[in-house]
C-alpha cells in the first residue's frame, strides 16, 4: 500500500483498495501511540474509503517538533488540519486518548465549523463526562512504564532498547499530561451517530462504561465487544475494521 502525507505534515494518508474516494476514515491513535497503528487497515476498509492515521508531533516523521501536552491544544490543532479534507464525508476512529480527541475534534467542526462528521467510533475510553484522570503524568517515568505495562502496549516491548526509550519517551509523557489533565465534563450531544468498541478483559474500561457514550449521541448508541484487552484491536483487526466498513458504508 503506497503512503503519503497529502501535503499535510498531520496526516498519513493510505489510499483506497479500489476506485476513487468517496469517503474518508481519519484514525487517532492511542497515548504513546503514532500513525503506524493503522498500517494494514486500509486493505479491509473496501471501495472509496480512504483512511488518514493522525500524526501527531513529537515522533516518527514529526520527532523533531515540540510535542503538545493538553486536549485543547491538539483538538484544535487536528480540527484546523481536516478543514481542507471537508470534501468528502468525514468519519472518525480513535482509540483509548484517540477517542475523546475524536469527540473533542467533531465538537470544534460542529460548532465552529457548522460541519458534522458523518461518524464518530469511539474505542477503549471512558465519555467525557465519567473520564478519570490518571495522574501517572505526575510521577517520573517509572509511573508512566507500569501504566504502559498494565494495558499491554507493544510499545512496552521498543522501550526495552535503552536508545528508543530516550527517543520516545518524551512523546508518551506528553500524552499521558493530554490524558491526566482532562477532567470529567458535561457531556454535549453530538449531531453525528457516535458507535463504541472495547475489549471484554480490559483492565481500565468495562462494556457498561462505554455504554455511557450514549449520552454523546444524536440517536441510538451500538457497541461491540470484541474479546481481549485495551488493545483488542491488534488482534482482532480486520474483524474491527470491517465492522467500521460495514458502519461507514
Amino acid at each position: 500500500m503506497i503512503e503519503s502525507t497529502i501535503g499535510s505534515r498531520w496526516f498519513r494518508r493510505y489510499p483506497v483498495s479500489q476506485g476513487p474516494a468517496t469517503r474518508r476514515l481519519v484514525c487517532l491513535p492511542h497515548a504513546g501511540g503514532a500513525a503506524g497503528t493503522f498500517h494494514g487497515w486500509a486493505e479491509h476498509l473496501g471501495a472509496g474509503v480512504e483512511l488518514l492515521a493522525a500524526r501527531y508531533p513529537g515522533r516518527q516523521e514529526r520527532i523533531a517538533e515540540e510535542c503538545l501536552t493538553s486536549m485543547e491544544d491538539l483538538a484544535d490543532a487536528v480540527t484546523a488540519a481536516l478543514l481542507p479534507l471537508l470534501d468528502l464525508p468525514l468519519h472518525l476512529f480513535g482509540h483509548s486518548m484517540g477517542a475523546t480527541l475524536g469527540y473533542e475534534v467533531a465538537l470544534r467542526l460542529e460548532r465552529e465549523h457548522g460541519v458534522s462528521p458523518a461518524g464518530l467510533y469511539v474505542s477503549s475510553r471512558k465519555a467525557p463526562h465519567r473520564v478519570t484522570p490518571n495522574p501517572a503524568h505526575l510521577g517520573g517515568d517509572r509511573e508512566v512504564l507500569d501504566e504502559l505495562r498494565s494495558l499491554g502496549g507493544t510499545e512496552m516491548r521498543v522501550l526495552d532498547d535503552p536508545d528508543l526509550f530516550e527517543l520516545l519517551m518524551p512523546a508518551i509523557r506528553a500524552d499521558f499530561r493530554i490524558v491526566g489533565t482532562y477532567p470529567a465534563r458535561p457531556v454535549r450531544r453530538l449531531g453525528c451517530p457516535v458507535s463504541g468498541y472495547v475489549g471484554d478483559r480490559d483492565t481500565g474500561i468495562t462494556p457498561a462504561d462505554m455504554a455511557a457514550w450514549a449520552d454523546a449521541a444524536p440517536g441510538p448508541f451500538d457497541l461491540r465487544v470484541f474479546p481481549g484487552g485495551h488493545f483488542y484491536l491488534t488482534e482482532h483487526r480486520e474483524a474491527l475494521v470491517r465492522d467500521l466498513a460495514a458502519r461507514i458504508a
